[in-house]
């Protein structure tokens, strides 16, 4: 099955599915087929190296993406993977488990973003700010973005100047310990409370890390500050790790996601073995001429020349709006 599996891949897809132990970075173009390279890579490990499926943890960013490379790997191997999901599902888990050393219930509740900006208002109402002269969506997004950042809110108040951040210091205190008070989270908190379970509780990190021999981490262009420090430690000590990215699509730095995680990672791991997808299959090669002329004015990260064997079909017209 795996063989058949591979037989479908071009030869950089196959170079990369087939990496061995150690690092490595897959840089993906668009439509380049990344999908079939993580699903060969996962059956791969359970197939032919014989990984148990319990000791692979997969992470994407979307529950629906991990259940779709799942099932792939599920009717090529026969085997379902335990550990496939989002950063925030993994964390959900392993804070129900090992919370409580840190203060937190199993019980605890999941804010959505709903809750969360209802508590700011209701944090606002408390310190007597009108929710018309200062919208606590804004205030909700600064908080966020402090813990995308891995601040705490006595670190955020350190440097706090002008009026907005003056005001979100005092929510943002407050904030935490109104959740703390309701015995719950919200999504930043799943993923710097479990930074926090493993740094204060060494152990506990280690049960996880022997629990996993792979790690492999889908967009990971699209990781923040605590995404990455997870990646990382749940990856030590034999640091087999996984990521398939690519620079040129970053495109959720509103809400905390830095492509420079994926640069910092040859400086953190400088074994890592770099892999290029660089074969377009779904789109003509003008247009990928056209996307990499742009994108390659560019220099702060590496550009991939994207080719396609797909002859154009129509020229590129440029539509200008009025707005």
């Amino acid at each position: 099955m795996v063989s058949d599996l591979l037989s479908s891949l071009n030869e950089q897809q196959k170079l990369a599915a087939l990496h061995g132990d150690g690092p490595a970075m897959v840089l993906a173009g668009a439509g380049s087929g990344k999908t079939r390279v993580l699903t060969t890579r996962v059956a791969y490990l359970m197939a032919e190296k014989h990984i148990d499926p319990s000791a692979i943890l997969l992470v994407t960013f979307t529950n629906k993406a991990a259940g779709e490379m799942t099932e792939r790997v599920r009717l090529t191997t026969g085997k379902r993977l335990q550990f496939s999901g989002t950063f925030h599902k993994l964390c959900a888990k392993i804070l129900r488990v090992d919370g409580h050393h840190i203060g937190i219930p199993v019980s605890f509740a999941i804010y959505d973003d709903e809750d969360q900006i209802d508590l700011v208002k209701k944090i606002f109402k408390d310190l007597g700010v009108s929710a018309k002269e200062t919208s606590p969506r804004l205030i909700h997004g600064m908080i966020s973005d402090a813990k995308n950042e891995m601040l705490s809110p006595t670190d955020y108040r350190g440097f706090a100047r002008g009026k907005y951040q003056e005001l979100t210091a005092k929510v943002y205190e407050r904030y935490e310990k109104k959740l703390k008070e309701n015995h719950a989270v919200d999504f930043d908190n799943l993923l710097n409370k479990t930074v926090e379970l493993f740094q204060l509780y060494p152990d506990i990190l280690k049960k996880y890390q022997n629990q996993f021999d792979h790690v492999l981490v889908d967009e990971y262009q699209d990781v923040n500050k605590a995404q990455y420090l997870l990646t990382k430690m749940l990856a030590a000590p034999e640091n087999n790790l996984f990521v398939v990215g690519d620079f040129s699509q970053a495109i959720y730095g509103w809400r905390g996601a830095d492509y420079k995680n994926m640069l910092m990672l040859k400086t953190d791991f400088p074994h890592m073995v770099e892999y290029k997808l660089e074969r377009n299959y779904r789109s003509t090669q003008n247009i990928l001429d056209a996307a990499t002329a742009v994108i390659s004015n560019n220099t702060s990260h590496p550009v991939l020349a994207l080719w396609t064997d797909k002859p154009p079909t129509q020229k590129i017209t440029l539509f200008e709006a009025e707005s």
